[in-house]
C-alpha cells in the first residue's frame, strides 16, 4: 500500500469523514448549553453535563453510545429509572419541610402550579402529538428535571433528550421567566405584603412527616413510590438525628456523582437524528408554555388566599409552586423585595415551593397511572 493510499484511508477513518450538518448544529446546541452553565450560571450542575454529552453524542465514529459504549452503560441508569429516584433522595436530604408544616395551606400553591403540566398536556393533544407524548412533554411545567425524565421514560422514551433540555433550560431561567409573569398578575399593593413569622415546628412533625406522606401518597398513587419514597427516605435520613453520616452522603457524594452520570447520558442523547425535526421544536415551546401556565396558576391562587385572608398573604410566593428548589422561592424573595426593601419571603415561599416537588411527583403518578 503506497503512502497517499495509507493517508486516505487513515481520512476515511476520522470522524471529520463523516461528520453531518446536523452534527455541526447539535455540537453547536451543546457550546449554547455549556456557555449558559459556564458563563452564566444557569444550573450549571446538570447543564454542564448535558452540554458536554451532547458534544460527545454528535462526534462521529466515537461508538459511546453504541451497545458495548461508555455512554451506553451509564444510560441505562436512565433507561431502567435508576438515576431519577437516586437524585430524589438526596433532594430529601437537602430539603426542610418545615416552612410546609408550619403553613400547610400552602401546599394548594405547589398543587396550582400544576396546571401548567395539564394545559401543555391538552395543547401537545391538539398539535398531534400521542397522548402519552403529550404527557411528557405536560410534565416539563413542574419544573422537576428528574421527574420529567422518570415519566418520560416510562411514556415516551425516544423524547428523553429534548424534555429533558427544556426542563433543565427552563429551571435554570426561572430568573427570567417568571417575574414578567408575576407582576403581570398582581398589584403593587399585594407584591408589598408583609407575612407573619412563621410558627416553629417541632422534631417530631419533621420525623412523622415523610413517613404519613409516603404511605399516604403511595397508596393512592403506587406508581409514584419510586421517586417519593426516595425523596422522603432522604428527608428521613436528615431529621431523624441518627443517620447524619448518611444524610450527608446523600447530599454531597451520592447526588453529585448521579448528577455527572444522568447529565452526561441524557445529553448523549442529543444526537441530530433524534433532535432537529419539528415535533423537537414544538416540544420545547410547549415546555415553556407548561412552565409559564405553572408560575401563572400558582399566583393567581396567591391572589385569591390573599384576599380570602384578609390581605395576609403575599401572592407572590405562588410562583414558588413550581418544582425549582430553591431558585423559585429566591426569586419570590427578590421580586417582593424590589417592591418592599423590609418583605422577607423566602421562608414563606418555600412552603409552597417543597409542596411543588411533592405535586409534581403527584402529577406524574396520575400521568404514568392512566396511560402507562
Amino acid at each position: 500500500m503506497s503512502i497517499l493510499d495509507s493517508l486516505a484511508l487513515l481520512a476515511q477513518t476520522t470522524g471529520l469523514s463523516a461528520l453531518t450538518w446536523g452534527n455541526v448544529v447539535m455540537i453547536a446546541v451543546g457550546f449554547i448549553l455549556l456557555y449558559m452553565a459556564i458563563a452564566k450560571g444557569f444550573e450549571p450542575l446538570l447543564l454542564l453535563p448535558i452540554g458536554f454529552g451532547c458534544v460527545l453524542a454528535n462526534l462521529p465514529l466515537t461508538g459511546l453510545m453504541d451497545p458495548g459504549g461508555l455512554l451506553k452503560y451509564l444510560y441505562f441508569g436512565v433507561e431502567h429509572e435508576i438515576f431519577p429516584p437516586l437524585i430524589f433522595l438526596g433532594v430529601g436530604a437537602m430539603t426542610d419541610f418545615g416552612p410546609l408544616l408550619a403553613n400547610p395551606s400552602t401546599i394548594l400553591l405547589g398543587a396550582a402550579a400544576q396546571i401548567g403540566v395539564f394545559v401543555a398536556l391538552l395543547g401537545a393533544d391538539l398539535l398531534g402529538f400521542s397522548i402519552r407524548e403529550a404527557a411528557s412533554i405536560g410534565i416539563i411545567g413542574g419544573a422537576d428535571g428528574p421527574t420529567a425524565i422518570y415519566v418520560t421514560m416510562k411514556l415516551a422514551p425516544h423524547l428523553v433528550g429534548p424534555i429533558a433540555v427544556a426542563a433543565y433550560s427552563y429551571m435554570s431561567l426561572v430568573p427570567l421567566i417568571q417575574p414578567p409573569i408575576m407582576r403581570a398578575l398582581t398589584t403593587k399593593e399585594e407584591r408589598q405584603v408583609v407575612m407573619e413569622q412563621l410558627r416553629p415546628v417541632s422534631k417530631t412533625e419533621k420525623i412523622i412527616f415523610p413517613i404519613i406522606c409516603t404511605v399516604l401518597v403511595t397508596l393512592l398513587l403506587p406508581a409514584i413510590a419510586p421517586l417519593l419514597g426516595m425523596l422522603m427516605l432522604g428527608n428521613l435520613l436528615r431529621e431523624s438525628g441518627v443517620t447524619e453520616r448518611l444524610s450527608k452522603t446523600a447530599q454531597n457524594e451520592l447526588i453529585n456523582i448521579i448528577t455527572i452520570f444522568l447529565g452526561t447520558s441524557v445529553g448523549a442523547t442529543m444526537s441530530a437524528e433524534n433532535f432537529l425535526n419539528l415535533k423537537t421544536i414544538g416540544l420545547v415551546a410547549l415546555g415553556l408554555v407548561a412552565f409559564s401556565c405553572g408560575t401563572a396558576g400558582g399566583v393567581l391562587l396567591g391572589r385569591l388566599m390573599y384576599k380570602l385572608s384578609g390581605g395576609k398573604i403575599n401572592p407572590l410566593i405562588g410562583s414558588a409552586g413550581v418544582s425549582a428548589v430553591p431558585m423559585a422561592a429566591r426569586v419570590s424573595q427578590v421580586v417582593g423585595q424590589q417592591e418592599n426593601p423590609g418583605n422577607f419571603l423566602l421562608m414563606h415561599a418555600m412552603g409552597p415551593n417543597v409542596a411543588g416537588v411533592i405535586g409534581s411527583a403527584v402529577a406524574a403518578g396520575i400521568m404514568i397511572t392512566l396511560l402507562q
